[in-house]
């Protein structure tokens, strides 16, 4: 966990030094991670508490730092509970960011966006990290699987 924790942090501060990780269109690199509890349960509270920290550390208003890990241990729980269907077990992820940061970027940070505006560009920002680059990490997980997540 602690391990997954300090990845999900470390890519973040990746995604925003590359002006990714905030704002109406987000591509952050870390939620790529969140693939990560089909193959362990251990994933569940790292990637929250990455979430937690990373917001933290990058200076998000106390809403974000809660509700943004609300979305990833929501997105990370119905990841696991979908392991068994894996193409499947990426969509929790993109579904709980999609609906809840753009509430958390109108509301706690006063985005003038409109909020279908914000479902599209989180949702599309999402597909990317989670479905795009967390399915390039799942397949290339699955020959270690047995010896990496025991």
């Amino acid at each position: 966990s602690a391990l997954i924790a300090s990845l999900y942090v470390a890519l973040t501060f990746v995604s925003a030094l590359l002006g990714l990780s905030s704002g109406a269109v987000q591509v952050r690199l870390s939620e790529a991670l969140c693939v990560l509890a089909v193959f362990t349960p251990s994933a569940i509270p790292g990637l929250a508490i990455g979430c937690l920290l990373a917001n933290l550390i990058t200076g998000c208003v106390v809403w974000d730092v809660v509700f943004g890990a609300v979305a990833t241990l929501i997105g990370a729980v119905g990841t696991y509970l979908l392991k068994k269907r894996p193409i499947l077990a990426l969509l929790p992820p993109i579904l709980s960011n999609t609906v809840i940061i753009p509430f958390v970027l109108k509301y706690a940070y006063g985005l003038t966006e409109g909020i279908i505006y914000m479902f599209i560009t989180i949702g599309i920002g999402e597909i990317i990290s989670v479905g795009i680059l967390g399915f390039i990490l799942y397949k290339s997980l699955i020959p270690y699987k047995n010896r990496i997540f025991r």
